[in-house]
Formats: structure tokens, C-alpha cells, sequence
């Protein structure tokens, strides 16, 4: 459960990182982008962009590299495909488990319905007169 909540908080963040780097690759050389990006929760500052090679993208465990936009275009792609098949398989994992538990619970009440007969029968017969 754990990645599979890691997964879908890491998904918006990647695809916002897609965008923007796709839409920096989609400018022409001389062309100004005038963006808003966020700093911290809640917190965003404007910026004007012009003429950007490269991207930095933050890779987590405190952890900065710089990429061409090809480059960090590729990475992110592979990354967010990544991501989304971890997810699904994820979520494949959980159904399967899902079954086993109930498998498991119907055994255990299968052995249970035959202790008790077993033990009924193992009961001496009592005759009333």
C-alpha cells in the first residue's frame, strides 16, 4: 500500500515535469515563456524563460542533475511508463491477495465445519431409557 501511495503522489509530480520540459522543448531559440512555478506548497514564483538547453530535475535523495531538454524529455517519459506499470502492477498484486485471503478464510472454515463433525462423532452415543 505504501507504493502504491508513493507511486500516485510521484505521478502528478513527473507528468507536471513532462509538460513543462515538453513545452520548452516545443519553443523556438529566441522565444520568451513566461511560466509560474511553485517553490514550495503553496508558495509559486513567476519567471520568464528564454532560450533554455538545459533543465535541472530534482532525482530525490537530495539528489540535482542537469539534462538537455531531449534528454530530461526521454528520462521523464521512461520514468512516468515506469510509474505507471509499478501502479498496475501494484494493483494486480493487491487483487491477487485480495483472492488468497478469501481462499484462506473459506479453508479455514471448511476445517473448522469438519473438526466439529469429527467430534460430534467421536462422542460416545448416550441412550435414554
Amino acid at each position: 500500500q505504501q507504493i502504491r501511495l508513493r507511486m500516485q503522489t510521484k505521478m502528478p509530480d513527473i507528468e507536471k515535469g513532462l509538460e513543462m520540459v515538453t513545452l520548452l522543448v516545443g519553443k523556438e531559440e529566441n522565444e520568451e515563456v513566461k511560466v509560474e512555478f511553485e517553490l514550495s506548497d503553496n508558495i509559486y514564483a513567476k519567471a520568464r524563460i528564454q532560450g533554455a538547453k538545459t533543465v535541472n530535475l530534482w532525482l530525490g535523495a537530495n539528489v540535482m542533475l542537469e539534462y538537455q531538454l531531449e534528454e530530461a524529455q526521454e528520462l521523464l517519459k521512461k520514468n512516468l511508463e515506469n510509474c505507471k506499470q509499478s501502479l498496475e502492477s501494484t494493483k494486480a498484486d493487491w487483487s491477487y491477495l485480495r483472492d488468497q485471503i478469501t481462499v484462506t478464510e473459506v479453508s479455514i472454515a471448511r476445517i473448522y465445519n469438519w473438526d466439529v463433525k469429527r467430534r460430534r462423532q467421536a462422542k460416545p452415543q448416550t441412550i435414554e431409557e
